[in-house]
């Protein structure tokens, strides 16, 4: 996809811009070789549903957080779940852990913090309460 395609269907986001952080952090896994080339394939198209879909996901845990809903109440596991899948789909496996891992980092890097904070104030720290919450679910056989 063009850099201006990418523009709009992302905005001002320019996943480049991370290209070089992201390989040298991760570029020795599976989930980064798995994920590069998977999106390789996209087109345009793919990348407006992956919006989409990660916009639909994103407003139902906001949803749940208007609504009082705690992390660890299981309308909110299932949508931090629905995450986690796409993520799966998308880009590489991921399992429970991986993805309680990635809610951790959501709050321990700024960057991520401001993404989910611009959705709802306090997103990035609930993502990462339910993440852990669908984890220990998970282990309990839930």
């Amino acid at each position: 996809m063009s850099k201006e395609e990418m523009f709009e269907v992302f905005g001002d986001f320019d996943p480049a811009e991370h290209e070089g952080e992201a390989r040298e952090r991760w570029g020795d896994t599976d989930a980064y070789a798995e994920s590069a080339k998977r999106t390789a394939r996209y087109s345009k198209q793919d990348w407006v549903r992956f919006k989409a879909e990660s916009e639909e996901i994103n407003g139902a845990i906001a949803s749940l957080m208007d609504e009082g809903v705690a992390p660890g109440d299981p309308r909110a596991m299932d949508a931090v779940e629905r995450a986690r899948l796409q993520i799966d789909e998308w880009f590489y496996p991921c399992s429970r852990e991986m993805h309680a891992e990635l809610g951790r980092m959501y709050v321990a890097d700024p960057r991520f913090t401001a993404t989910y904070e611009k959705i709802r104030p306090g997103m990035a720290q609930y993502v990462c309460d339910a993440t852990a919450a669908n984890l220990a679910c998970g282990e309990q056989g839930g």
